[in-house]
């Protein structure tokens, strides 16, 4: 059990300790499907690295690139959904146990 916990929070670290992972993927699930809104959506990202982000993203398996009519939609799928639910974990942490202690 011990390893697996460990191999869950190396994938899952390898994923959120990259800048902008987790404002890409809650822009995705808020309903930003397109290159432009998702740059749009998230302050100071420059289009080099939401490119490079993205190619990370859909390479291990956490959004899918999908293109119709000339037009690339981009979607979480179920490992991206999950670390999702993570993040709202996290942040739900951070409101119980941090916010108080500031």
């Amino acid at each position: 059990m011990q390893k697996k916990i460990f191999n869950g929070f190396q994938i899952i670290h390898d994923l959120i300790k990259l800048r902008w992972v987790p404002e890409i993927l809650k822009s995705i699930h808020l309903g930003n499907r397109r290159y432009n809104e998702i740059l749009k959506s998230i302050p100071n990202m420059s289009h080099t690295e939401l490119n490079r982000k993205l190619l990370i993203l859909a390479q291990r398996g956490v959004i899918s690139r999908r293109v119709e009519d000339n037009i690339i939609y981009y979607s979480l799928l179920s490992f991206g959904s999950d670390l999702i639910h993570i993040f709202h974990h996290l942040e739900d942490l951070e409101d119980k146990y941090f916010e108080a202690s500031v």
